[in-house]
């Protein structure tokens, strides 16, 4: 199955701003591969404005969402792997999608080496 994630935030990001609306997207900050100032992260999540005005360079990726923004006037690059992102909606109306966690299993278990061990198991 493939993941429909990255479609329908592009469809619905690009409706937000086409309706001239602020698009904003709720991320998991600890999600692996997630890269955001640390100042950003708030009560265990990130909320980041991604309108055009707000953002350069920004790429709606399949695997990733990158750009580059300012925090306290700082610029900085950001990262968030599709999985991380959890929902995006329209801050001016508040219409929006979450995204349903089952399209990316929590992968279980411990490091590569040890769930590449073979297990033997008494039958």
């Amino acid at each position: 199955m493939t993941p429909q994630r990255p479609y329908l935030l592009r469809a619905i990001y690009e409706w937000i701003v086409d309706n001239e609306e602020t698009p904003y997207i709720l991320v998991n900050p600890f999600s692996e591969g997630v890269s955001v100032p640390s100042s950003a992260i708030i009560d265990d999540k990130v909320v980041l404005n991604i309108s055009p005005m707000a953002v350069k360079a920004l790429d709606l990726g399949l695997e990733a969402v990158v750009f580059s923004c300012r925090f306290s006037g700082v610029e900085h690059s950001v990262y968030l792997p599709i999985r991380s992102i959890l929902s995006i909606y329209s801050r001016d109306s508040g219409r929006g999608f979450e995204f349903d966690d089952s399209e990316y299993p929590v992968d279980e278990g411990g490091s590569k080496e040890e769930r590449a061990k073979p297990k033997l198991e008494l039958v």
